[in-house]
């Protein structure tokens, strides 16, 4: 919600929307690795969000939307949440699906945070495509440098939502909205900025061992949102990522959940 009281499905100024987008992932990778819930179920692994990640490289510092970590040695000051509660917190909308899976799992719980495991990042490109995509890239290129400059070992998920909306609302420019002035539109040459926004995106490094740098998992997701109540579309068509492209989601979810089994299968 807006300062004026209108509410936004999307706000560039608010988190929410990479908070629930993280919470969704790992959602989908506790579903998919049997490891990572053995883990969770033998209490070896614990969840931090906003966690600062350290690089030992650089010596710089960002803060990472969602981790998995070992439990670190200090108590949290708090009664912890578990994932459940993080995503009602959040006002996660489960279909009938999500809500079964939701339940047949075992409960993470947020924790202090020791050495991180896996880190989430997720970030969202809705309007000015041209004028986002350099910032995008370098928010979403710090990401994976800081998760590896602090542990070659960790993986680094990133996660990316792109508008396909020929029109958008932004709150910036409709902050007189609610006092009844007109709707101020951007307008989106379409297809070409989600075309060239998609391509930005797949510029980013990708690894595939603990020498290198990069993601271990790049999902992109296309949505169609006007901004202004309209129901939200997710976009399957070209070009979307298509099934069996490495940056479609359920790819991005398999590949991850592969490399967790693989990395962490004896600790």
């Amino acid at each position: 919600m807006g300062t004026t009281g209108t509410e936004w499905q999307y706000h560039s100024r608010s988190d929410r929307h990479s908070k629930v987008a993280c919470w969704g992932v790992m959602l989908d990778l506790l579903s998919t690795s049997a490891l990572l819930r053995d883990h969770v179920a033998h209490g070896k692994v614990v969840f931090g969000v906003n966690h600062s990640m350290h690089d030992f490289v650089n010596n710089q510092r960002k803060d990472l939307d969602l981790v998995i970590a070992r439990p670190g040695e200090t108590q949290p000051e708090r009664r912890s949440r578990t994932f459940a509660e993080l995503g009602e917190q959040y006002g996660v909308v489960l279909n009938d699906d999500d809500r079964r899976a939701l339940d047949a799992l075992p409960q993470v719980a947020e924790g202090s945070v020791g050495s991180v495991l896996m880190a989430l990042e997720a970030k969202a490109c809705m309007t000015e495509h041209n004028k986002a995509r350099p910032r995008l890239y370098d928010e979403l290129n710090s990401s994976h440098q800081i998760v590896h400059s602090s542990s070659s070992q960790a993986l680094a998920v990133g996660f990316v939502m792109v508008n396909a909306a020929d029109e958008f609302l932004s709150p910036g420019r409709n902050q007189a909205l609610a006092y009844g002035a007109p709707a101020v539109v951007n307008y989106h040459r379409q297809p070409a900025a989600l075309e060239a926004t998609i391509d930005k995106v797949a510029q980013l490094p990708r690894r595939s061992s603990d020498s290198a740098r990069g993601y271990d998992g790049l999902g992109l997701v296309v949505v169609d949102m006007r901004n202004d109540g309209t129901p939200v579309r997710v976009v399957t068509d070209p070009p979307a990522p298509q099934p069996g492209d490495i940056f479609h989601y359920d790819s991005m979810i398999r590949r991850v959940a592969a490399e967790y089994d693989s990395t962490f299968r004896r600790i």
